[in-house]
């Protein structure tokens, strides 16, 4: 069993789960979009729905997928739900992009960040990354673009503390070969910073929506 599989299972465990496997479409204002593919936390899709319409408003066919449902050692399931992303009626074709929150952040890096083929560009926000052992491997192993963006002050069950997410830049910044990895942080930014609740943090969330939309534009211009 991968590090990154019992990282997601242990993450998971106290999760309430939804139908296996279910994805919900947003589609774009008008016309058609290029496919985003969102990978929700661990309190499952529909916390993370008003991020999936945010992203739709920005002209993309948005795909949301519960983080739960994709934890097992291949990650078949989440390219047969980007296959059937693609074959929406308000889809453009080409590659699609990847946001991945908490526990999705980590099956975006661990795993969707290794088929190029798929996909254009990731970014994560307050990522999973207890499965991370060796930061130079790791970094070797993505064949996309990443975007991390972590709250400084995250230490949500030892899950995706700011010191691993500073590692992996580390690493990434010795790299000669890699695909661009970027790491932002945010000063007191939590786990979270982006959803409603105790852990909001205006500015954080404010920057990271900025960051995303702008970096979502870029992947889909070279691809």
């Amino acid at each position: 069993m991968s590090r990154l599989w019992r990282s997601l299972a242990a993450c998971a465990a106290a999760a309430c789960c939804i139908a296996a496997h279910a994805q919900a479409e947003y589609a774009p204002p008008s016309g058609k979009g290029r496919v985003v593919v969102v990978l929700s936390g661990q309190l499952g899709a529909g916390h993370y729905i008003a991020a999936a319409r945010q992203i739709a408003e920005m002209g993309y066919d948005v795909t949301l997928l519960d983080g739960n449902d994709y934890r097992g050692e291949q990650g078949e399931a989440i390219k047969d739900a980007i296959a059937k992303a693609t074959q929406s009626a308000h889809a453009l074709p080409g590659k699609v992009a990847v946001v991945g929150f908490s526990l999705g952040g980590g099956e975006a890096i661990g795993r969707v960040a290794r088929w190029p083929d798929l996909v254009a560009g990731i970014v994560v926000m307050y990522p999973l990354t207890a499965f991370v052992e060796h930061p130079d491997r790791f970094v070797a192993s993505l064949k996309v673009p990443v975007l991390m963006l972590a709250g400084e002050a995250d230490t949500y069950k030892d899950c995706c503390r700011i010191e691993k997410a500073r590692a992996i830049a580390d690493a990434a910044s010795t790299s000669q070969h890699q695909p661009p990895f970027e790491l932002v942080t945010y000063p007191r930014a939590d786990h979270d910073f982006i959803m409603p609740g105790r852990s909001y943090n205006g500015a954080a969330a404010g920057d990271a929506w900025k960051r995303t939309e702008a970096r979502l534009r870029e992947y889909f211009a070279g691809s």
